[in-house]
């Protein structure tokens, strides 16, 4: 299981590096604006700015769990991102599902490998 959290972590940290990075430097063609509820969502996204926050959260917390480094912490910051990404594309853009549900295993299964930082969050009284 340790071969699998690790293995786990570091194509999650590559994966949000990479999508990371590329909301700063565009190395992945983006394809055309989708259109509907997609479009209009990433539109507003777009101008005002909060791509560029999200990019730069992924960009970090993906070499934090990269580098081993904060883990616990960087998987904490870096789950909204991922129910962010899921529930777009399961609700407006079901093309890019797959990724998605990729990133969300990954998480999980590095999660898994420092479950013992999240104990004391599931505990249902403090100091019990």
């Amino acid at each position: 299981m340790k071969l699998t959290a690790t293995l786990a972590r570091i194509l999650l940290g590559l994966v949000f590096v990479v999508f990371g990075a590329n909301g700063f430097l565009h190395f992945i063609p983006m394809g055309p604006m989708p259109t509907g509820t997609a479009g209009q969502f990433l539109g507003a996204l777009f101008v005002s700015h909060f791509l560029a926050f999200v990019s730069a959260t992924q960009l970090v917390t993906g070499a934090l769990i990269l580098i081993n480094a904060f883990v616990p912490l960087a998987l904490v910051v870096l789950a909204p991102v991922i129910v962010n990404i899921f529930l777009y594309h399961a609700l407006m853009d079901p093309k890019g599902l797959p990724l998605a549900a990729v990133a969300a295993v990954l998480w999980i299964l590095t999660a898994v490998g420092v479950r013992s930082a999240f104990a004391p969050l599931l505990r249902a009284k403090p100091g019990a």
